[in-house]
């Protein structure tokens, strides 16, 4: 066998090292799986929901918002509690909230008694719950990655997700196509069911904790000053977080709000065709995920995770001008590969530097500094879309009564 062959085989052989040596991280990957799995088909239908329940951009900016709002409120306090609780009990108690949530959500729609008001209370209870999970998971998952594996999960894990982006979104947009939305509601509740019987199985494991009479003197505060004390320590995490906080303001607006508008509104394309660039973007995201999981060991990866930031930057701004949707796919792809690659890198980075009794802390700052400003992001993009839909729609309606009097069609 030559050299050639035998790396080839060491590298199919490291993403299968994860499920042979752990049984945890098997049941952790596969509940996430089925979870995202369903979360993907609603983040499809969910935008073509509002514009078609309330024909607005900025209502659209609202639904986000109000996600994003208990993220902010919570999270200096739930990264505290997920570090002092068993954090896989969380898992388990938002999995059966979420299952309720969404089933109450698909009973609506099958029964045309959805509206806005109602969303609104939906997105905002599902941002309270998921402000707990996502701590909680990420400790879970710092744990469950081991140093001998800890790569090659880590790759696993992304490539997964991301392919739930080609899959999922396809999914939800021939569901709203042609049946309703109501089914992808329900099918996301039914995963949240799913998800819960194997996390069931991640009880027997066991989380350090700082030592208990240093803990009973320590306030909240205290609590979630140690996590501050963390990044301060490394100045790679609270730059990076600092500087994030800030690109999430634009990008998080253009994914969720102006990328539907683009496609649905602008261009009127079908809602399969949002599916599809959504997964353009999936399939970016697996492509430098499996190149990236193919290597133990990466130099200059502060360089490679902003270079990564940097050209999905580049592919958004071209966006707009792409007018077919080949080349919308082309630049989604593009910007799935570059946050694939600075995802990684920031995942990585964190399970090897942050002491595990504190990541629950250290997560949550970690996700408050990328959320923060998103509500801002979401309200403010909402608002720029739909009033420049309004000019949009003023200039082409003036343009279209000018030409039918010219040709004497008025």
């Amino acid at each position: 066998m030559s050299s050639l062959q035998t790396k080839q085989m060491e590298r199919e052989f490291t993403f299968i090292q994860p499920f042979k040596k752990s049984r945890h991280f098997s049941a952790l990957f596969f509940g996430q799986f089925f979870s995202l799995l369903g979360s993907s088909i609603t983040n499809v239908i969910l935008p073509v929901v509002v514009l078609q329940l309330s024909n607005s951009t900025a209502k659209m900016g609202m639904v986000m918002a109000l996600y994003m709002l208990p993220f902010i409120l919570l999270l200096p306090f739930s990264g505290v509690l997920v570090d002092k609780m068993n954090k896989i009990h969380i898992m388990l108690t938002v999995d059966l909230v979420r299952f309720l949530l969404m089933a109450i959500l698909a009973i609506l729609a099958f029964y045309d008694g959805l509206n806005m008001m109602y969303l609104f209370i939906f997105m905002f209870l599902l941002g309270f719950m998921d402000s707990f999970f996502q701590p909680a998971y990420s400790s879970v998952r710092a744990k469950v990655f081991t140093q001998d594996i800890r790569n090659a999960a880590n790759s696993i894990t992304q490539i997964s997700m991301q392919g739930l982006k080609i899959f999922g979104p396809i999914l939800g947009g021939l569901l709203i196509t042609s049946v309703s939305a109501a089914w992808g509601f329900g099918i996301d509740a039914l995963t949240y069911i799913i998800s819960l019987f194997f996390l069931l199985s991640l009880r027997s494991i066991t989380f350090q904790t700082a030592n208990a009479s240093v803990r009973k003197d320590l306030s909240i505060k205290q609590d979630f000053l140690e996590g501050i004390v963390v990044l301060k320590e490394q100045s790679w995490l609270w730059i990076t977080i600092l500087a994030i906080s800030f690109i999430n303001i634009f990008t998080g607006g253009i994914i969720r709000i102006l990328i539907p508008w683009l496609i649905n509104v602008y261009h009127q394309f079908e809602p399969v065709v949002y599916g599809l660039v959504l997964s353009a973007s999936g399939a970016g995201a697996i492509v430098c995920g499996i190149i990236f999981g193919l290597r133990k060991e990466w130099s200059r990866r502060g360089i490679l995770a902003y270079g990564g930031v940097a050209v999905s930057g580049i592919s958004l701004l071209l966006t707009p001008f792409a007018s077919n949707v080949p080349i919308l796919m082309v630049c989604m792809f593009v910007n799935g590969a570059g946050m694939m690659l600075f995802g990684l890198i920031w995942e990585t980075s964190l399970q090897e530097l942050v002491p595990e009794e504190k990541f629950g802390r250290v997560a949550s700052l970690d996700m408050l500094g990328s959320f923060a400003l998103l509500p801002l992001g979401y309200l403010l993009t909402g608002w720029i879309a739909e009033a420049a839909g309004r000019n949009t729609h003023s200039r082409y309606f003036k343009y279209y009564h000018h030409f039918s009097i010219s040709s004497g069609n008025v």
